[in-house]
């Protein structure tokens, strides 16, 4: 009795599940690839249920290529890994089984209860531990959203649906499970995933949906920064940033993610580099091209950097030392929100550490430069430079020729030294020597 009240206070009533056939909703079990219908049919065949789950059966139903798969199972994990011959168990609050085919990886996951009342949380309510085993009709009611709750059975071809998926699929809606402010609270990242299926899959947040978000913002302060860290990057990379990072802003929760992505986008250069970095990322994801993170995240914040940068540069300091500045300055403000890598931030101050770099085209500072190992990736980000604006596309088509250019042109494509007299390196004294003597083996600036 004190579930049933919970469930209906909370909004979790689910009712009878429909199962619909494949004549209705299309898709059939050769859709699916070899591997997820071995792994299900492995565990039917050990006498336990098997379903492909949450955003694959969602995007088959949209006529979009799932990535990958995920199978829901009443069997538990150490049932699991025994009937596979390359499967490990991961996970410590709650155990999945990866079970892996050559480079695919399906994960099998047992199903989880939803206990509301029984779930350990924070002072804002954000769940922290609910992780017990439960029926399939309590691993539908804890899942985020409707179009995820959606289980295809590969032995029948149905699927089963308990919160109304497929009827929010058809009117392109995206509808929290349960009370939106609840669920929220529970786990204020579900708000920032929202926004990124949302905006990837053409979908409109449903208004009572959409209601809570803006008030709720600031939730995202209680979450890990690497949990958040992990969503923005599943945002950025999902073939449609920007539409993600503007439905971001139109929420209210791009503070909670890039706190600096408004003061980038008040400037008009800024705001036309990010742009340009944002479609060219979504069509590298769409032709399936590599993308690299680092790259990404160091467009977004260039525009920091560079307006640090300056600002160092205006108090005298010189400007190496004053980039070296703008880069701490910027990477220490945003990694307060972002748990970024520190194997991301090293690429990214070395891209940014090159630009000045650019702009030195005599002598044999360009051959030094061609040799540097993120050479190829700093380019582009100059390329991208040029094309907002921010720099001379003379420079960036001086170095698209230069780096194609045999040994003989190259030569003679270099410019000639600055005018007026070399200045000359301070050498050190030898240890010993009296004041003013010079160190006999210290060689002279060129």
């Amino acid at each position: 009795m004190i579930k049933k009240f919970i469930r209906r206070v909370f909004g979790l009533d689910s009712g009878t599940p429909q199962r619909v056939p494949a004549r209705t909703h299309g898709v059939t079990r050769e859709q699916l690839p070899a591997y997820a219908l071995k792994v299900c049919d492995a565990l039917r065949g050990a006498g336990f249920s098997a379903y492909v789950v949450g955003g694959a059966v969602r995007d088959l139903l949209l006529g979009i290529p799932p990535k990958d798969y995920d199978v829901a199972t009443d069997a538990r994990p150490e049932q699991v890994k025994p009937l596979f011959r390359r499967a490990l168990i991961i996970g410590r609050r709650f155990r999945l089984v990866h079970v892996m085919f050559g480079q695919e990886t399906i994960e099998v996951s047992t199903f989880r209860a939803a206990d509301a009342a029984a779930a350990e949380k924070d002072q804002h309510g954000r769940v922290l531990r609910d992780n017990v085993f439960g029926s399939i009709e309590e691993d539908a009611r804890r899942r985020d959203f409707t179009v995820n709750a959606l289980y295809y059975d590969p032995a029948t071809e149905e699927v089963i649906d308990f919160h109304g998926g497929l009827a929010d699929l058809k009117k392109r809606l995206m509808r929290v499970i349960g009370d939106p402010e609840t669920r929220f609270h529970e786990d204020p990242v579900r708000m920032l995933r929202a926004v990124r299926l949302a905006a990837k899959l053409g979908l409109t947040i449903e208004a009572k949906t959409r209601a809570p978000i803006r008030g709720l913002a600031p939730l995202i302060d209680s979450v890990p920064a690497a949990r958040v860290f992990d969503e923005m990057l599943k945002l950025l990379l999902s073939g449609h940033a920007s539409a993600c990072l503007r439905q971001l802003r139109a929420e209210g929760l791009h503070k909670g993610v890039l706190p600096l992505l408004d003061v980038i986008l008040d400037q008009p250069l800024g705001e036309r580099f990010v742009t340009l970095a944002l479609a060219q990322t979504d069509e590298r994801v769409r032709t399936d091209r590599p993308v690299s993170p680092a790259f990404l995240f160091a467009a977004l914040l260039w525009h920091e950097v560079l307006a640090a940068w300056k600002a160092n540069q205006a108090t005298g300091e010189r400007t190496l030392p004053a980039l070296e500045q703008a880069m701490d300055t910027v990477l220490e403000a945003q990694c307060e929100k972002l748990a970024i890598t520190r194997k991301l931030t090293a690429t990214m101050r070395e891209v940014w550490a090159l630009q000045p770099r650019f702009e030195q085209r005599s002598g044999s500072r360009p051959f030094r430069l061609l040799e540097a190992e993120r050479f190829r990736m700093a380019y582009d980000f100059l390329a991208l430079r040029a094309a907002s604006g921010e720099v001379p596309e003379e420079i960036e088509a001086w170095w698209r020729s230069f780096q194609a250019a045999d040994a003989d042109t190259r030569a003679e494509m270099l410019l000639p030294e600055s005018a007026g007299p070399k200045k000359r390196r301070r050498r050190r004294r030898r240890k010993g020597a009296p004041d003013g003597a010079p160190d006999a083996s210290a060689e002279p600036a060129a």
